[in-house]
């Protein structure tokens, strides 16, 4: 649990200076650490009376309207992941393209000036895009669609079928496979087709090949069985397919997963001190903090 805290929490229950540096991305090992040694008992108590105080602001958080979503790193089969969660009905999960003047907004710094006076919290690329930035396939921003579903397979990952959108609607997530999308579409605000599937009703994608050497910094998303709970995962050193589905079925427990992109994946985690940079994106996702 302490390690979805943001770290301006995390810092709360440091018992001794942080190493330099490491002010607003101290890892929850160095925080259960940093007690260790002659305290005893009087470090246990004042250890509770910590976790107590974070009981209340996170009950703050909830109650002044601030997202409760965050960001943690793991490992999976020797492999490091960070993966952001997004709870639906509680966290306010948008996907961006264009600013106001439509321009298209190409990074997390447009993209979080874009919803001032709110914040950006985490956010993500989140979905394949031409050279103008335009999306690949289906894109539904707001409930209006911007760019039109793909059924059809082509080159590249975008068409390795079967491929699939990630649907935001108004108290649930969904990852659908494209064909059965166009056949009963859910109803979602804000929607962005991508491929190819991850994992599929339990299952990997049939194509996927386990020693791949076809290895690259990927990202996507995943959602939890109820709909509830959306999984935004990016790897944090190159992965292949297999592995990267793998995380998503056996580490976080989803039936359905999606492919965002790889090799320009990048994630904005500033409860991990974490904005990554590169080239301008297209669709990117993340969710908005504050009015």
């Amino acid at each position: 649990m302490v390690e979805h805290l943001p770290a301006m929490f995390l810092a709360v229950t440091s018992q001794k200076r942080p190493p330099a540096g490491a002010v607003g991305r101290c890892p929850a090992r160095y925080v259960l650490e940093s007690g260790q040694g002659s305290f005893g008992t009087i470090w246990l108590r004042r250890r509770l009376s910590h976790f107590k105080l974070l009981a209340l602001l996170a009950a703050l958080m909830v109650q002044g309207g601030m997202a409760t979503a965050g960001c943690r790193n793991l490992t999976h089969l020797a492999h490091s992941y960070t993966v952001c969660e997004a709870t639906a009905g509680q966290d306010d999960l948008r996907l961006f393209l264009k600013a106001g003047d439509g321009s298209a907004l190409g990074s997390f710094e447009r993209a979080a000036a874009s919803v001032a006076p709110a914040t950006l919290g985490f956010a993500m690329n989140a979905g394949m895009y031409h050279r103008d930035r335009r999306p690949v396939g289906l894109y539904l921003e707001a409930g209006r669609e911007v760019s039109a579903l793909v059924t059809s397979d082509g080159p590249g990952n975008f068409g390795l079928l079967p491929n699939g959108v990630f649907c935001i609607g108004p108290d649930r997530f969904s990852v659908v496979e494209s064909r059965a999308y166009a056949l009963s579409p859910p109803d979602c605000r804000f929607a962005t087709q991508s491929g190819p599937m991850l994992v599929i009703d339990g299952g990997l994608h049939p194509r996927f090949l386990p020693k791949s050497p076809s290895r690259y910094i990927r990202n996507g998303v995943g959602v939890s069985a109820d709909g509830k709970t959306a999984y935004f995962a990016i790897a944090n050193q190159p992965v292949n397919f297999t592995e990267f589905a793998g995380l998503f079925r056996d580490a976080l427990g989803v039936p359905d997963a999606l492919y965002f992109d790889g090799s320009i994946s990048r994630l904005h985690a500033p409860d991990l001190g974490r904005t990554d940079f590169g080239l301008a994106m297209g669709p990117m996702v993340g969710t908005v903090v504050g009015p």
